[in-house]
Parts: structure tokens; C-alpha cells; sequence
């Protein structure tokens, strides 16, 4: 099976790691990606067949390849116009599918969607996707030695003013960290508040590394963390965030049974050799 991956994203976010881990493990794999970017430069650094994107590259590439995967929304559009191509399309985000006439003509496009969530799933479906044509592919997460410090991590990217605001409430330091896998290796806590996520491969993240998650009670996050038993969900304020802190700190032992739970769960449900079985478990049903 030959296929075509193109990623037009300008940064290295959760999807593109999660096409990283793909691509590493399948066989006769081409990716175009935006010239300069983040995803190309990782992709030729571990030996994928990676080249920059332009409209004339993804035709000829189209010609050779058995199936398209979009992994982002603009690779999507680019895709669906290669007319009579299988197209398989990743769907990462938790807000509304756009109802414009060039968003119908691109999802009716579609032969398969790989929702990253049931939350996702549920809102393809109510932009008019046939459930069908859905399928539920989570994020794997590599798996990683448990964290050993005392640092409470946190994401720079993320709603870094409620966090700021609850660890000042906690009367706790956070570390709000650019390198996730490493400050997760000095981690007792992990910190994900967010307005929106389809399910959230950073809680993923920490969850393999046995570190107890504090997130947001919204989308996907719901179904990556287990409330009161892998971490605790939270409204967000920054009220309930610095109670969940306390309550963590004040438990050391609760904190270390949600960790252990955190990474059994990820090593039953989220592993990268899941996340690859049932990608190419939804090629063959589009190839069939």
C-alpha cells in the first residue's frame, strides 16, 4: 500500500508528532510538507521520505499513491481536489465543522475521517457526516520512564493566565515547560487548562509518565483523563484548578495511585502502536 501524507501546519503540535509515529512505522510512505517547516525538517532527520509541498508535487505524488491522508484542515482542502483519489482525512479539533459551501464540497470530498475523539466524532456527525464515514483514532504517546521530581508542569501554550492565577491561589510555583517529555521527567503534576481540545496527547503525555493530570473538564479531555482516578477535571477557574492542587499536595499518596492508573490506561488505550493499527485498519477499509 502506497500512500501520500501532506501537512501543511507552520508548527510541531500534536498532530504532526502523531504523523511523525506513523510515518516511522508504515512502509512506501510519501509526505509533502510546508516548505521550512517544523514537521519536514523532523521527518528527513528520522529518515522519512519527506519532501516540501507545492500544488505540482502533490499531483505527480497523487499519481503513484493508493491514498491520500490529510493531516491538517488545509491539507485537506489541497487534497480534495485531486480528483478520483481515496481521501482519508485526520480531525483533531473539538469546535464546530464550518458550513460554508467550500467546507461542504471538501468534507463530502472525504471517503474516511479519522476523529481523534469521540468529542470530534460527535461533531462531524453534527455537521452531517455519516457516521459511516467516521472512525475513532486516538493519539498514542511513546512510553517513558515515570517522572521523579517536584516540579508542577504546566504548558506554555495553554491558558497560561488561569494557570498562573491558580498556582498563585495554591501558593505553588509552576513550570511552564516548552519541552514536554523532558520537565515531565522532573514532574509531580501536570497542568492542562484549555477552551478547547480534541483530546489532548500533553495529558497523554503525562499520563505515561505516571504523572497525575489536572485539566479542563471540556472536548476530549474528558476521555484522555479519568476523573478521580488518572488525574482530576476541572472547570475553568482558576478557583478549581488551585483546589485540585491542594487537594494533590495534600494527598501525595492519591497522586501517586492517579499516576499509576494514568499510565496503565495510556498503555491499554493510547499506545503509538495502537494509534498506527487503526490507522491502517481504516486504509485497508478505504482500499477494499
Amino acid at each position: 500500500m502506497k500512500t501520500l501524507h501532506i501537512d501543511l501546519g507552520r508548527e510541531m503540535g500534536g498532530g504532526q508528532w502523531q504523523m511523525i509515529y506513523l510515518l516511522e512505522r508504515i512502509e512506501d510512505a510519501t509526505l509533502l510538507a510546508r516548505p521550512g517547516s517544523p514537521a519536514l525538517e523532523h521527518a528527513r532527520a528520522r529518515g522519512i521520505d519527506a519532501s516540501p509541498f507545492s500544488v505540482a508535487a502533490m499531483f505527480r505524488a497523487a499519481q503513484r499513491a493508493d491514498l491520500i491522508h490529510a493531516h491538517d484542515a488545509r491539507a485537506h482542502l489541497m487534497a480534495a481536489a485531486v480528483a478520483g483519489a481515496k481521501l482519508v482525512v485526520a480531525r483533531r479539533v473539538a469546535f464546530p465543522v464550518r458550513t460554508t459551501l467550500v467546507s461542504r464540497v471538501k468534507y463530502a470530498r472525504a471517503n474516511l475521517f479519522l476523529a481523534v475523539s469521540r468529542c470530534v466524532a460527535a461533531e462531524l456527525e453534527r455537521a452531517g457526516v455519516k457516521k459511516e464515514k467516521i472512525r475513532v483514532v486516538h493519539d498514542g504517546v511513546p512510553l517513558r520512564g515515570p517522572g521523579e521530581g517536584d516540579a508542577i508542569v504546566a504548558l506554555a501554550s495553554k491558558r497560561e493566565d488561569l494557570v498562573r492565577r491558580a498556582a498563585e491561589l495554591a501558593g505553588v510555583e509552576v513550570r511552564f515547560t516548552r519541552n514536554l517529555w523532558d520537565d515531565l521527567s522532573q514532574a509531580k503534576m501536570f497542568l492542562y487548562a484549555s477552551n478547547s481540545e480534541g483530546l489532548g496527547s500533553a495529558a497523554l503525555a503525562a499520563m505515561s509518565a505516571a504523572v497525575p493530570v489536572i485539566a479542563s473538564n471540556i472536548g476530549g479531555l474528558a476521555e484522555a483523563v479519568e476523573h478521580e482516578r488518572t488525574g482530576i477535571l476541572a472547570a475553568n477557574r482558576a478557583e478549581d484548578f488551585a483546589a485540585a492542587i491542594a487537594r494533590l499536595l495534600r494527598e501525595p499518596q492519591l497522586a501517586r495511585e492517579m499516576g499509576r492508573r494514568g499510565r496503565e490506561r495510556v498503555e491499554r488505550m493510547f499506545t503509538i502502536e495502537e494509534m498506527v493499527r487503526r490507522t491502517v485498519a481504516a486504509y485497508n477499509e478505504v482500499l477494499r
